[in-house]
């Protein structure tokens, strides 16, 4: 359980640090914010899967070996949010960070203007970041009702 919540925080603190700064994306000019963007996913992205994994089979060992029926249910919504949380990552947010990676500000397509996924990715951060902090606040459920 402390591992849980240890990995769950340190997940959803991640997600929502970047869902309070993503709206400032929207703020800076292109040439700033193609770089700004790719050095801070290359920050967060080894370090949030490995949080949300660590978790997950936290939660997961504890669905199977919990001792009461609340502890486990908690435990298996926190799972549940958080594989729908890292569905959101893998199909959503890591294909628009991918294709930003591969970007010059300098030389950017002509339709720059249509291809921006400024406002696509901070809503699917939201996304993301709102469901990792519904599993941590599930998991702080199923460690209340261990006590």
């Amino acid at each position: 359980m402390a591992v849980a919540l240890l990995s769950g925080g340190l997940a959803a603190g991640g997600l929502a640090i970047s869902m309070l700064a993503a709206p400032l994306f929207t703020t800076l000019p292109t040439g700033m914010y193609i770089p700004v963007h790719q050095g801070l996913v290359t920050r967060f992205d080894p370090f949030m899967p490995v949080n949300l994994l660590v978790c997950l089979v936290c939660d997961v060992a504890l669905v199977i070996t919990a001792p009461t029926a609340g502890v486990r249910g908690a435990a298996a919504l926190a799972a549940v949010l958080l594989v729908c949380a890292g569905t959101v990552s893998l199909t959503r947010n890591v294909p628009i960070n991918r294709w930003l990676a591969t970007l010059d500000p300098r030389a950017l397509p002509a339709d720059w203007e249509r291809l921006d996924p400024r406002e696509r990715w901070i809503r699917w951060n939201r996304v993301r970041g709102g469901l990792a902090v519904a599993a941590l606040v599930a998991n702080v459920g199923a460690a209340t009702a261990l006590m």
